[in-house]
C-alpha cells in the first residue's frame, strides 16, 4: 500500500498490470452498495494462464513480504477457488509449498460428500479473495474454517477499495476491510488499494487513463475512509 511519502512499487506495478489486462476499467459502474463508481475491478478477467500466473506472483510477493505465518490457503467459491490454486502453485515454485482447500456452494451427498474440497482444513488458514465488499464472504469462510477445527489467521485480497461500507442502507464510517481487521480480528493483506490507483492515475503517461483521475479522486473524497 502507498505510504504518505513514497509510492509502493509493487502496488504501482500491479495497478499497471490490471489496467493493461483490462481487469481494471474506467467509466461508470454501479457497485453492490448502489454507488456509481468511476472504476471497476473484475478479477474474473484474469482469464488465461499468463494473467493468472502473474496475479499469483503479486499475491505471493505481498504475502512473503508481510511475514504472515500460515499453514494452508482457503479459497471461498467461486473466484477464491482459482485464486487459491494459483497462489499455491506460485508459493510452491518459490519454495513455500502450501496445501489449499475450497468450498462448494452446495453440499455433495455422494463420493466424499460435504462442502469442503482439497486438503484437510487444519492449522493456521489464510483466506484468499479478490476484494472485500461487505465482509460476508469472509464471515462465511471463518465459519467453515472454525467448524473444521482450524484457525483463520488472515485474509489476502488483490484490491482494497478503501471506501465506506454500507450497513442497513447507511454509509458506515468504516470500510469493509477495516471491519474485518477490527471486528473479526484478522489482518488483511492487499496487493494494492484505491490510494495506489490514484497515484498511478497521476503519474502514468497514458492520457486515456489519466483522464479518469478527477472522477476517481472525487469518488474517493466522497466515499473514502
Amino acid at each position: 500500500m502507498t505510504t504518505a511519502n513514497m509510492p509502493d512499487p509493487l502496488a504501482q506495478e500491479f495497478v499497471a498490470f490490471a489496467v493493461e489486462a483490462g481487469v481494471l476499467r474506467f467509466g461508470e459502474f454501479k457497485t453492490k452498495a448502489g454507488r456509481l463508481s468511476p472504476y471497476f475491478f473484475n478479477a474474473g478477467l484474469f482469464d488465461d494462464g499468463a494473467k493468472l500466473g502473474r496475479l499469483a506472483q503479486f499475491y505471493a510477493q505481498r504475502l512473503i513480504a508481510s511475514g504472515l505465518q500460515f499453514d494452508m490457503i482457503f479459497g471461498p467459491a467461486y473466484k477464491g477457488i482459482t485464486l487459491a490454486a494459483a497462489l499455491s502453485i506460485e508459493l510452491a515454485r518459490l519454495g513455500h509449498n502450501k496445501p489449499f482447500a475450497y468450498n462448494r456452494k452446495e453440499a455433495k451427498d455422494h463420493g466424499e460428500g460435504g462442502t469442503l474440497v482439497g486438503a484437510p482444513v487444519q492449522g493456521r488458514v489464510l483466506i484468499i479473495d479478490d476484494v472485500i465488499s461487505a465482509g460476508t464472504s469472509v464471515r462465511e469462510s471463518i465459519a467453515m474454517i472454525t467448524a473444521a477445527g482450524a484457525t483463520p489467521c488472515g485474509v489476502t485480497i488483490a484490491l482494497d477499495r478503501q471506501e465506506k461500507a454500507v450497513e442497513n442502507g447507511v454509509d458506515s464510517p468504516k470500510s469493509a476491510v477495516q471491519y474485518v481487521t477490527e471486528q473479526l480480528h484478522l489482518p488483511v493483506i492487499a496487493i494494492a488499494g484505491l490510494s495506489d490507483l490514484l497515484e498511478f492515475l497521476k503519474t502514468t503517461s497514458d492520457a486515456r487513463v489519466t483522464a479518469h483521475a478527477g472522477a476517481v479522486q472525487a469518488y474517493r473524497d466522497r466515499y473514502g475512509v
